[in-house]
């Protein structure tokens, strides 16, 4: 594994072969189920598969991750294998409202008929992701709009939506629907337009603490913040909400946006421990450390959000953070809780990590090419 990176460039290579010569190669092969035919949820760090019950999410991130692998040159094979994916979720997951289910055993035996509004937003992203990879092939405008369609029943008075579980009101499922509406916007029309306006006003006004600039979590339902334990604050979802309201304000040239998401990366930062250059999972809402155990999709947020405000060092700590999770027997798995004392819980990787590598590696390739 590298000890350091001497530029943007450098890490952006090193990812880059990382990324197309193990990652994709493995999760296509031991990260799918031979029998089932679904994405595995998850391998061991030497890459053998781990049963288990098949989270919604997981199937349509590893969608979004070969289809965006497609779309950006690393292989025509891998929109294949997307769409393959997409056929064998929409069977087992889809309801007949166009909603998709939580969760389904190997063989697509459902295990929960319930669907978070978090799950539909990771089903609309890997739609998205298809029709960018192989535009106009099947209705998948239609399909998008289906589902859409569905979740407006958890339509909330002041805004937004209700989440299923025991946080009804809640920024994160939103994050995911922001993220879809804008990867939708280009194909999808106004519709996604005004949904990536209608949440990024309400992080703005709602979301984020005037005071403070952090991004919070969960709320009452007039969306007004919790506090105590309901107080938290993500490092890794400020940096998230950071790249998110960036794309958004330089595509609607709203300075606000922009102000607002250095803000939130500003606040990310207070974060990063600087000794295992990793952001912790949590905070109090006085940026005192709540967690101080590191996943990996915090590490990915920084690099994306330290790419998108410009910034080298932090981008080159944030990639040198992120390379301690992929140091695994099986290059292309990672490692993916980083303990307070330095060392990593022995446990399998989960496919859901792969959506963030890959966006994270996406941005950063696209920012290395241009600096080369």
């Amino acid at each position: 594994m590298p000890s350091r990176f001497a530029t943007l460039s450098d890490a952006a290579a090193w990812y880059d072969a990382w990324l197309g010569e193990a990652a994709l190669p493995l999760w296509a092969s031991a990260g799918v189920d031979p029998v089932g035919g679904l994405f595995q949820e998850a391998l061991t760090a030497d890459g053998r598969p781990v049963e288990g019950p098949r989270r919604a999410r997981a199937q349509a991130r590893q969608v979004f991750v070969f289809a965006s692998a497609a779309a950006a040159g690393y292989g025509e094979r891998w929109l294949a294998v997307a769409q393959t994916g997409w056929a064998r979720f929409a069977a087992a997951y889809r309801r007949p409202d166009g909603l998709f289910i939580n969760r389904a055993a190997a063989d697509g035996t459902p295990l929960d008929k319930g669907a978070d509004v978090y799950e539909q937003a990771f089903a609309l992203l890997a739609m998205a992701a298809l029709e960018g990879a192989d535009p106009g092939a099947g209705d998948r405008p239609g399909e998008a709009g289906r589902t859409l369609d569905a979740l407006e029943t958890r339509r909330v008075p002041a805004g937004g939506f209700r989440e299923a579980g025991p946080h009804p009101y809640q920024a994160n499922c939103h994050m995911h629907l922001f993220e879809s509406a804008l990867a939708w916007e280009a194909a999808g029309g106004p519709r996604w337009v005004a949904l990536s306006d209608e949440i990024a006003e309400l992080a703005m006004s709602r979301f984020i603490d005037p005071a403070t600039g952090a991004l919070r979590e969960f709320f009452d339902a007039d969306w007004r913040a919790l506090a105590g334990e309901g107080g938290l604050v993500e490092p890794g979802h400020q940096f998230e909400w950071a790249w998110l309201l960036d794309r958004w304000g330089k595509a609607r040239a709203k300075p606000a946006a922009l102000a607002a998401a250095r803000r939130l990366f500003e606040n990310g930062l207070r974060g990063v421990d600087p000794v295992r250059e990793a952001a912790v999972n949590a905070l109090w809402d006085d940026f005192s450390v709540r967690d101080g155990s590191a996943r990996l999709w915090p590490q990915t947020e920084h690099l994306k959000a330290a790419v998108a405000m410009g910034d080298e060092s932090q981008g080159l700590r944030a990639a040198r953070g992120l390379a301690q999770y992929l140091d695994t027997p099986m290059r292309g798995a990672w490692r993916d809780k980083l303990k307070p004392d330095g060392t990593f819980v022995e446990e399998p990787a989960p496919a859901t990590s792969f959506y963030h590598l890959m966006v994270a590696i996406l941005t950063l390739t696209a920012q290395g090419n241009r600096a080369a």
